[in-house]
């Protein structure tokens, strides 16, 4: 084991803990990053007809007084 001060150490240590690393094909990156934008998409769009409605729903019942 290194001692704590010696950065040259560290650095050795991260390259082989990086070299352990098994990294995602392109094709995998881009179908994840579809699915997640795709995801954001329909969540951005639920809750915006989500806020509509229920904007919708209290103004009818506020203005029920008038």
């Amino acid at each position: 084991m290194a001692s704590k001060g010696n950065p040259f150490a560290f650095l050795q240590q991260v390259r082989s803990e990086t070299s352990k690393v098994t990294w995602p094909s392109r094709r995998e990156t881009l179908i994840s990053t579809a699915m997640v934008l795709a995801m954001v998409i329909f969540a951005s769009l639920f809750f915006f007809g989500a806020d509509q409605l229920i904007s919708w729903l209290l103004s009818l019942v506020l203005n029920i007084g008038n």
